[in-house]
């Protein structure tokens, strides 16, 4: 996935995570929870974590909650998995370290 592709899908779970917030507050219709869910594992999980965060949206329930931060620890692993199976990191080690 490109950084721009990357950057739209957590652009469009931090909204889908704002509106549901709002329809909670105005008690209109929700977005499910496996909606939330879904986009976030689609990628969204630093969008999520942020309107979750920010708009003190869906921070005690659970086992969302839960569901939610096992989703950003994939995410995590995923990213360290890549970095450090890319055949150009140890040329990008020995850059930083000359920087340093």
């Amino acid at each position: 996935m490109t950084l721009i592709t990357v950057a739209s899908i957590n652009l469009a779970t931090y909204c889908l995570y704002w509106l549901d917030k709002r329809a909670a507050q105005r008690t209109a219709w929700r977005v499910s929870e496996r909606m939330l869910l879904t986009f976030a594992a689609a990628g969204g999980s630093l969008g999520a974590l942020v309107a979750c965060h920010v708009h003190r949206h869906k921070t005690r329930k659970e086992p969302f909650r839960t569901l939610l931060l096992a989703i950003v620890a994939f995410h995590i692993g995923l990213v360290v998995a890549i970095a450090l199976t890319d055949p150009e990191l140890p040329s990008l080690l020995d850059a930083w370290a000359a920087i340093s």
